[in-house]
């Protein structure tokens, strides 16, 4: 094994323990902390150790790293986009960049954003992403502009809404529009392009609304080699994350796929959001197109199609924007147990300390216990609802919500 596989390995690892939160849904895309004493309860006068109003419009998460809590807005009318820092020990603004003025901006719903797409971070550089108007490297030392690309075009149609990853020396990142879809690997240092590679899929149709997705890739470790697990609408597709070459493929049909995908004993679980098989498990072991030899089971029913499922142990946990939340055995796909617990859902469900969090449009947060049935242990209102996933780190839970930031802590921890 490659020494640098080996030493990202141990950093990956690593970094679940607590103290940073580098990307959408954290560590690898999954939603999970090994965090302990997070708070159970809070409102908007117990357990907020601060609260930042954000300015303008923004679903992107908070980033985590040392002592700074980066997220992206935007004006309503997307002619100007920013980069904001916020202190993690305060609450207070360290740097409010803007990045972009756009002239003419592109249409966007909205349910979306300009400033969607969720920034990924790692020591003394955060990468801020705004999908086709452009990527842009910070030095988060200074809020110097290291490099930034504005050439990576597609037109997103509804808005942009795919996060960048890092891998090694790379920055990568999907662009699913309506005209192109291509994935493309970034140098991190420079912002030259590494490898760009076109989808390729057959879509069985020429519209392009239903070739257009959202989704964040991620990389996985399968048999001592790194795979880049890529959503698409249509298909996801597995390449070598340092060549762009393609190791395989499985035809699911669908749009619109936002969630990363899970993995784990050989298995990648795989959301296709609007329509198609709408959640999968594929052996990630095949080549080629696999949708005939390694598709293990196929679930549909209560299947979301904005929030990401997230994977606890063995079993799989999903809330529909409807609020029906179900669990899902990972190995069969077999229905553990389903039940509806009202509310909005877009934020994805996020998992530490023995607690599963499900964050609602409306300002509510249900707290409960994940297991062979729900346990629900607390409702929790803030002023806003969340439209963004939050971060965890430390002994702290960082909210996004419409209009503010929010640090969530026991307030015995807050002092220590």
């Amino acid at each position: 094994m490659r020494l640098s596989l080996v030493v990202w390995i141990i950093v990956s690892n690593f970094v679940i323990a607590g103290e940073t939160w580098p990307q959408f849904r954290g560590p690898q895309g999954a939603g999970l902390s090994d965090s302990t004493g997070l708070p159970t309860k809070w409102s908007e006068t117990e357990n907020v150790v601060w609260k930042t109003a954000i300015h303008d419009r923004g679903w992107s998460s908070p980033v985590v790293w040392g002592k700074q809590v980066w997220m992206t807005t935007a004006r309503k009318d997307g002619k100007e986009m920013f980069a904001v820092c916020v202190d993690r020990d305060t609450g207070k603004i360290v740097y409010d960049l803007k990045i972009f003025d756009i002239e003419k901006p592109a249409f966007c719903i909205e349910f979306n954003s300009y400033a969607s797409c969720t920034p990924v971070i790692e020591e003394g550089r955060v990468y801020v992403h705004f999908g086709a108007y452009g990527t842009v490297c910070l030095d988060t030392a200074t809020g110097k502009k290291l490099w930034e690309r504005r050439d990576l075009k597609c037109d997103h149609w509804r808005g942009p809404g795919s996060s960048p990853i890092l891998f090694e020396d790379l920055l990568i990142v999907n662009f699913d529009g309506y005209d192109l879809q291509y994935v493309v690997a970034l140098d991190k240092k420079t912002g030259k392009t590494v490898w760009k590679k076109d989808r390729n899929i057959d879509y069985g149709h020429n519209d392009g609304d239903m070739k257009k997705a959202y989704g964040t890739p991620t990389v996985f470790i399968v048999k001592d080699k790194p795979q880049l697990i890529s959503p698409s609408a249509g298909a996801t597709i597995a390449y070598d994350p340092r060549t762009g070459d393609e190791l395989w493929r499985v035809n699911h049909g669908g749009m619109n796929a936002s969630a990363p995908p899970l993995y784990k004993d050989g298995q990648a679980f795989l959301s296709t959001s609007d329509g198609g098989l709408r959640y999968l498990a594929v052996r990630t072991d095949g080549h080629g197109d696999v949708t005939k030899t390694h598709i293990d089971w196929k679930y549909s029913k209560a299947v979301p199609s904005r929030p990401s499922p997230i994977l606890v142990g063995d079993q799989i946990y999903m809330v529909t924007e409807q609020g029906i939340l179900s669990c899902l055995e990972a190995k069969t796909g077999k229905l553990v147990w389903q039940e509806r617990v009202g509310g909005k859902y877009i934020a994805s469900p996020i998992n530490a300390d023995g607690k599963l969090y499900l964050f609602g449009q409306e300002g509510d947060t249900l707290v409960g216990e994940p297991g062979k049935k729900w346990n629900l242990l607390a409702t929790n209102k803030l002023d806003d609802g969340c439209m963004a996933t939050p971060a965890i780190a430390g002994n702290a839970l960082f909210i996004r919500t419409r209009t503010h930031l929010y640090r969530v802590e026991q307030k015995e921890n807050a002092n220590r």
